[in-house]
């Protein structure tokens, strides 16, 4: 148990610690690329509106193309870039290119005067890459593109922007890189600590099972005893309602006081089994005779579905032992004309054992976990007429999980109650 514990405190914080550096740094990183898309965006579109070219501006105004003096007043090339959100020197820093194609896709123009690592083939293959992808923006290898539509005519500009994404894959590879080491770090510092941490809860519990252990110890004697009391008692004065209530009371407590001790020891982290290979399937339809006698009289029926020629390998007095439990529970809490049905079967690497019976009351779905509790019932009157005390479901959990199983309940009409127990066959 306290292993479990640990392990469960371990992996919460590792996975909390995962989580907040994914969405951190994935923010950071995700933030960093949209920085680097929306700077080759705005370039692009700032050359789309001058052909494929930065403007060319001259002591202020504009001299737009095909013309020899200005037309008008403007902005110095400094204050037309800040405008624009560029710096003053990203027409010597930007390496670009275009294609101008006509309407049936053929190469026109080519410019790839302001890039050395395109020539003019190079750049028409681009171009007809992004023409047959059918968008109008995106990356192709590290350039980032835009098409514009010209009088009947297409334009493609290409943006070299492989520094810029050189620069993040840089960072993010460094920041994955120093998650997985921070992560690795914080591991083991949970590993050394968490011994720690879970020291005084691994106190207490070895103190409580110690408790229970030597309480059931101290029980046996005097309730020895007192049986035997009762039994000279009977000898001497005859059976009478008192002797039998105390004879009965006291067989209730000693089964309590054993079923404890047995718990106690079962939950220990490595309990007393005797591991030996047996044939299941006969075990199983041994163990589930004897409760076709009592489910009659009972006016209840209990069917066997058990697949022959299974065998198990674990201490096969425990496994009797939650069998007779679980079949045991199903006849307790079904009601008079109840359907009772065990199942064995064999799926995939795994042996399922079923236990199914219908109920007296609706099952709440909610409830369901705890039903392997101590001392848990559905009834919270705590009525005892079925003669339990609620640790049987507790200790067949113990026993599954010594065999390194499974164990859960359901109901999938809440009217009725499965337990379900996997074994690695």
């Amino acid at each position: 148990m306290i292993k479990r514990l640990r392990r469960k405190l371990i992996a919460a914080c590792m996975i909390s610690l995962t989580i907040v550096l994914t969405v951190i740094l994935g923010g950071v990183n995700l933030m960093s690329y949209q920085k680097v898309v929306a700077d080759a965006d705005t370039v692009l579109a700032l050359l789309g509106r001058n052909d494929g070219e930065f403007p060319k501006i001259r002591n202020g105004p504009e001299i737009l193309p095909g013309k020899e003096a200005p037309i008008e007043r403007g902005p110095g090339r400094r204050d037309f870039l800040g405008q624009n959100g560029l710096s003053p020197e990203t027409p010597y820093e930007s390496r670009f290119f275009s294609i101008l194609l006509d309407e049936n896709d053929q190469v026109l123009q080519t410019d790839t005067g302001q890039i050395a690592a395109v020539d003019e083939a190079s750049a028409k293959l681009y171009a007809q890459s992004v023409v047959e992808s059918g968008h109008a923006a995106g990356f192709l290898d590290d350039y980032r593109y835009l098409v514009l539509a010209e009088e009947g005519k297409t334009r493609v500009i290409f943006l070299d922007c492989g520094r810029s994404l050189s620069s993040f894959r840089t960072t993010l590879l460094a920041s994955a890189a120093l998650s997985l080491l921070g992560l690795l770090a914080v591991l083991l510092l949970l590993l050394i600590l968490s011994h720690r941490i879970v020291r005084p809860v691994a106190e207490s519990y070895e103190k409580q099972k110690q408790f229970i252990t030597d309480a059931g110890h101290e029980l046996k004697t005097p309730m020895t005893i007192i049986s035997a009391d009762v039994e000279l008692a009977e000898m001497e004065c005859g059976e009478n309602q008192w002797l039998i209530d105390i004879r009965r009371q006291t067989e209730r407590l000693t089964g309590l006081t054993n079923d404890l001790i047995y718990l106690s020891r079962m939950e220990e982290e490595k309990p007393p089994l005797q591991v030996i290979e047996f044939p299941l399937s006969d075990v199983v339809e041994e163990m589930a005779l004897p409760f076709l006698a009592p489910a009659k009289s009972q006016e209840k029926e209990l069917a066997l579905h058990i697949q022959p020629m299974l065998s198990c390998t674990g201490d096969e007095k425990a496994i009797r032992q939650l069998i007779s439990i679980l079949l045991d529970n199903a006849l307790k809490y079904s009601p008079a004309g109840g359907q009772l049905e065990l199942r064995l079967e064999k799926q995939g690497r795994n042996i399922l054992l079923v236990v199914k019976n219908t109920t007296i009351q609706p099952v709440d779905e909610d409830k369901l976990p705890y039903f392997f509790d101590r001392f848990y019932r559905s009834d919270q009157s705590r009525n005892s007429r079925t003669g339990g005390y609620g640790l049987g479901l507790s200790i067949a959990r113990s026993i599954v999980l010594a065999h390194k199983g499974k164990i859960r309940a359901e109901s999938s009409d809440r009217m009725s109650l499965s337990v379900v127990v996997s074994f690695p066959a």
